[in-house]
């Protein structure tokens, strides 16, 4: 039977390791981290105290979970990362664990972290969310679940992404993404709704269009977004989509992306 464990791993006692994990050469497990079963974690990877890592996970070489964060605020304190079942995380990504803001850093299931991506600390990644090579998430940020942020992308502290939203590569992330919207530029402007994404989803036709019905009034009606979002809680047909971002619009502390200029529209090619 093939040694699932390698002998040159160097792995704490005191680390709790699932059945069925791999361990390849020269990766690091430290005291106080806990592996979920079925879990691979590859050569060179190095697992700091405090990560919690679910069951079927892929961690690729290079990649460093849960060291301490690069805030001048922190003080040492005890704080962890929680990756969910099924995430894989590639080559050389790094999530710092988090501070005595939240206390954690957390990775929802299903997700994908591709090379060189950098998770702040206590940022939220929801479940089936795609982060791509090279975005850089900064501190207490949230990214809703089924969320895409593309390559080389840049996210701002404090910031929001929406559900279903999706962030083009290259784009500037300096205020909140609403749900179901397509996001580009630096800084990003509303681009219109992701509806490829939505119907790749299962979205309805009718699902779909309540969405633009709802930021046509948001983005195209020259009304504020006050006056906007009293008009869709009055005169738009009632869904969960329709409820979700008003809460969205309504709790966004930074504001939402305004819409996009005719510059911006030029060089997204629209």
């Amino acid at each position: 039977m093939e040694e699932l464990i390698s002998n040159k791993a160097e792995i704490h006692p005191d680390a709790v390791i699932g059945k069925n994990v791999v361990i390849e050469a020269f990766a690091k497990i430290d005291k106080d981290v806990v592996i979920g079963e079925g879990t691979w974690i590859g050569a060179n990877a190095t697992i700091y105290p405090g990560a919690r890592i679910g069951s079927n996970c892929k961690v690729f070489p290079g990649a460093v979970i849960a060291a301490i964060p690069q805030d001048l605020k922190f003080k040492g304190e005890y704080s962890t990362v929680k990756i969910g079942d099924n995430t894989t995380i590639r080559e050389y990504v790094t999530i710092n664990r988090g501070t005595a803001s939240k206390g954690v850093t957390k990775v929802g299931k299903n997700s994908l972290l591709m090379a060189y991506s950098h998770l702040g600390h206590d940022t939220e990644v929801g479940d089936n969310c795609v982060i791509a090579n090279s975005v850089q998430v900064a501190g207490e940020v949230v990214i809703e679940d089924w969320a895409v942020i593309g390559g080389s992308s840049a996210i701002h502290q404090f910031c929001r992404v929406g559900a279903h939203a999706m962030v083009s590569g290259m784009s500037g992330i300096l205020s909140d993404v609403a749900p179901y919207t397509k996001v580009f530029g630096v800084p990003a402007n509303y681009m219109g709704i992701n509806s490829v994404g939505l119907k790749r989803r299962g979205f309805t036709r009718e699902q779909i269009e309540i969405i633009h019905d709802v930021y046509r009034a948001i983005y195209q009606s020259g009304m504020n977004n006050s006056q906007a979002i009293e008009h869709v809680e009055l005169c738009v047909e009632p869904s969960a989509e329709k409820e979700q971002i008003v809460e969205f619009v309504k709790g966004s502390k930074r504001g939402i992306i305004k819409g996009a200029t005719r510059t911006a529209n030029v060089a997204a090619g629209a």
